[in-house]
């Protein structure tokens, strides 16, 4: 995998959104106005992140009045791993570790450490799940809207 990895905005706000989806889902789909609203996330940045997550088969789209997102596939199935990959393609900005020329120590010594720290990192990511992180926002007591919301489906 290349690219460095980085914190962005738009890696943050797809992970968040990926779990408010998975954490906030009721019987219907998730409105991007109301992960917008949850999360504070700007709609521009928003709507760009989700259709790709929908292309790579994170997400699954649905259109009309009644439309929003919801998982393509279990809480368990999905990874963190998955969802930094779809951003970095996206943002694929030049990756200063991927510099042809530089000093012999830099390109030896200082660049391999950081290249094996990411893969530490992705390894640790491609471990942690959407469940996981749902779990996480249990125990830390947040409520629930899907919770809320009365479900008369039997």
């Amino acid at each position: 995998m290349t690219g460095m990895l980085r914190l962005s905005k738009k890696l943050l706000f797809a992970i968040e959104a990926v779990v408010d989806i998975a954490y906030h889902a009721g019987p219907g789909p998730v409105r991007s106005t109301d992960i917008s609203r949850r999360q504070g996330i700007p709609r521009r940045y928003l709507e760009q992140v989700l259709q790709e997550l929908v292309r790579k088969g994170v997400l699954s789209g649905q259109r009309g009045p009644r439309g929003g997102y919801r998982l393509a596939r279990e809480r368990r199935r999905i990874t963190v791993g998955e969802i930094v990959r779809v951003v970095r393609e996206l943002e694929s900005a030049n990756d200063p570790v991927e510099e042809p020329n530089g000093s012999e120590i830099g390109v030896k010594v200082v660049r391999p450490i950081w290249t094996e720290a990411q893969d530490e990192l992705m390894t640790r990511f491609d471990g942690l799940t959407v469940e996981e992180l749902c779990n996480r926002a249990r125990a830390a007591r947040i409520e629930s809207e899907a919770a809320r919301v009365p479900d008369f489906s039997i």
